[in-house]
């Protein structure tokens, strides 16, 4: 499985399609092609030539509810061919009904057939344990990043992300949690970028630096944030600052237009703010969501094709200011 996947980064992913899916003439290098594995050194996170990537893409939602039918190689295509992402993020549901705990070979299987997608298609991708009590299900994740890891180990798209969000836990608990599968990852992947919450949903990463997990290579800290919530603002970056300053490399796994709670007001000025910001430490992000659902952070209005191929009227405020930034920002 190795052979095979490490064949596809060095072969299927040098390149991509020569006509885009809106006809015009694709980019022949991919995003893999021209970064490779990521690694951290000290503050930042780099490529293989030593250099921040600054990779920017789109988050898909919860692996269930009104996003789960999202989850298909046309629209990963789409968000590659039209919206020029350099990587995707898979929200894999943990807890809710329909989630990993009830259903792990159904949602495990789901997971593997939309990264190996988005490396057939050259893009990086996050495999996101997206779970606010990642604690209470250790040994679950355990499982699930051990058949990640054998499964992906050598193919240097992947990302491991192991705890979105947790919401009030120390970091001493946090901190445990992460050793424990890192462990397990790196039994099977010793180089992959593996990615480690922070507390109160991923904000709190000036204490995580206080004392960051040391031992082991290319290990990186999620931070979160939206854009409009007004408790998101100089406070919160300020904090990220801090972090940066103390040495912790930074990777913006989830970030949205909205407020915390995924609806708000989408405040343009203090989008910008947060984008300006993104651009000036050279952060990578993905925005957060893929789905239909009636609200401010989703990219899709209501009934928007299931297949990409997605119009204007097809997108929400969020999804046609993201696609315009991603277009944009991939010619630099």
């Amino acid at each position: 499985m190795k052979t095979l996947y490490t064949l596809i980064s060095l072969t299927l992913c040098v390149t991509v399609c020569a006509c885009r899916a809106d006809g015009q003439e694709a980019p022949t290098t991919t995003p893999i092609a021209k970064h490779g594995i990521l690694q951290t050194v000290g503050n930042r996170i780099v490529n293989q030539h030593g250099v921040p990537p600054q990779l920017r893409g789109m988050s898909f939602s919860w692996s269930i509810w009104e996003g789960r039918k999202y989850y298909n190689h046309a629209v990963v295509d789409w968000l590659v061919d039209d919206f020029h992402v350099s990587l995707i993020r898979l929200s894999m549901a943990i807890e809710p009904d329909g989630g990993y705990l009830q259903h792990p070979e159904e949602q495990a299987a789901l997971i593997r057939q939309i990264a190996d997608r988005g490396i057939e298609r050259g893009v990086y991708v996050i495999i996101d344990w997206h779970d606010h009590h990642a604690d209470k299900n250790i040994e679950q994740a355990k499982t699930f990043f051990a058949e990640m890891a054998k499964r992906y180990a050598g193919t240097p798209n992947i990302i491991y992300e192991i705890w979105n969000e947790p919401e009030r836990h120390p970091w001493p608990t946090i901190k445990d949690y992460s050793i424990a599968v890192i462990d397990e990852i790196r039994k099977h992947d010793p180089d992959n970028l593996i990615i480690v919450g922070s507390p109160h949903w991923d904000q709190d990463v000036d204490v995580t630096a206080n004392d960051p997990i040391t031992g082991y290579d290319h290990i990186a800290y999620s931070f979160h944030f939206y854009a409009s919530d007004p408790n998101h603002q100089d406070n919160l970056r300020r904090k990220a600052e801090t972090a940066l300053a103390k040495g912790l490399p930074l990777f913006i796994t989830e970030w949205g237009v909205g407020e915390s709670n995924g609806d708000g007001v989408f405040d343009r000025e203090k989008t910008e703010q947060w984008m300006d910001w993104m651009e000036k430490h050279q952060l990578s992000w993905a925005n957060w969501n893929i789905t239909d659902k009636a609200e401010t952070t989703a990219i899709l209005a209501p009934g928007a094709l299931t297949s990409g191929k997605w119009t204007a009227q097809q997108l929400t405020p969020a999804g046609n200011y993201i696609r315009k930034q991603l277009r944009s920002l991939h010619m630099q």
